[in-house]
C-alpha cells in the first residue's frame, strides 16, 4: 500500500512578477498583495512504495533559518533520510517545481543534485525549454545540472518506469508538461503537476490566464476526473492550500 506523505514548504502569494512571497495565513491578508495575486502552497509529495521513495517535484528550494534546504528538512521531520529518496518525478521545471533539484555550496557556489542517490526522470524537451527560457518562471542555473548528471532519465510521450510508474506527455500548463500514475497493485495515485493543482480547479471549469494552454488544461483536468472516479485514483494537489490530496 501506497503512503503519501505531503512536504509542505508554506503559502505564497504569487502574480505577474513570478516572485514567491510567503504568507502567513494567520496575519496576511490578500488584499495587501494586489491584484491578480494569487494564493498557493508549495507542497511537494513524497510517495512509499514497496519498491521506491519517490519525491514529486522539488519546491522552490529555499533554505530553512539553519541552512539546511527545506525539502531536506521536512523529509527529516518525517523520519527520511533525503539519501534513501530513489526516485524524482519531475512533472516540469518552472521554478517552485524544480527549485530544490540542486543545492548550492554557500561557500564555494558549486551546485549538486539534492538528491544523488536518486534517479531524476525529466522530459526531454521540458529541459532544453527550461535553459531557452531562462527567466521569470525558469532558472536555467538551478537545473542545469540535470544535463551533467549520469542518474538523469530523460523521457518524452508516454511510457512505463520499472513497470509501475506510468507516465504521461500533457502539454497545458506549459508545452511540454507532463504527469504520473503510480499504480503499485493496490492504490493508484496521480501527480498531475500543475495541471490539476488544486481541488478547486478540478471541482470548476476553470480557465486559467497563467497556463500555455488554459483551455487543454481544463479539458484534461476533466478527463483525469473521470478516469480518477472510474480507478479509484488518490490526486496529489501541489498548490492547494487546504487539501493536499484526495479521491473523487
Amino acid at each position: 500500500m501506497a503512503r503519501i506523505i505531503p512536504l509542505s514548504e508554506g503559502s505564497f502569494t504569487v502574480d505577474g512578477t513570478k516572485a514567491f512571497v510567503p504568507y502567513n495565513t494567520s496575519k496576511d491578508t490578500m488584499q495587501q498583495r494586489g491584484p491578480g495575486a494569487l494564493l498557493v502552497e508549495i507542497q511537494p509529495f513524497l510517495v512509499i512504495t514497496d519498491k521506491d521513495y519517490l519525491l514529486c517535484d522539488t519546491g522552490l528550494g529555499f533554505r530553512n533559518s539553519n541552512g539546511i534546504l527545506q525539502l531536506h528538512q521536512n523529509l527529516i521531520d518525517n523520519g527520511i533520510n533525503p539519501l534513501e529518496i530513489t526516485k524524482v518525478l519531475m512533472s516540469h521545471l518552472h521554478k517552485d517545481h524544480a527549485g530544490g533539484v540542486t543545492v548550492q555550496d554557500p561557500v564555494t557556489g558549486e551546485r549538486t543534485l539534492s538528491f544523488p542517490h536518486a534517479t531524476y526522470y525529466v522530459n526531454t524537451r521540458e529541459m532544453a525549454y527550461a535553459i531557452e527560457q531562462d527567466g521569470k518562471s525558469y532558472h536555467a542555473e538551478e537545473v542545469d545540472q540535470l544535463q551533467k548528471r549520469d542518474n538523469v532519465v530523460f523521457i518524452d510521450g508516454n511510457g512505463t518506469i520499472d513497470g509501475y510508474i506510468h507516465y504521461e506527455f500533457t502539454g497545458g500548463h506549459c508545452p511540454y508538461h507532463q504527469a504520473f500514475l503510480i499504480d503499485d497493485g493496490e492504490d493508484k495515485v496521480f501527480f498531475g503537476g500543475d495541471v490539476t493543482p488544486q481541488l478547486s480547479q478540478m471541482r470548476s471549469r476553470f480557465i486559467a490566464k497563467y497556463d500555455y494552454d488554459g483551455k487543454l488544461s481544463m479539458e484534461l483536468r476533466q478527463q483525469f476526473i473521470e478516469r480518477g472516479k472510474a480507478e479509484g485514483w488518490q490526486f496529489l494537489y501541489y498548490h492547494d492550500t487546504k487539501q493536499p490530496y484526495g479521491t473523487f
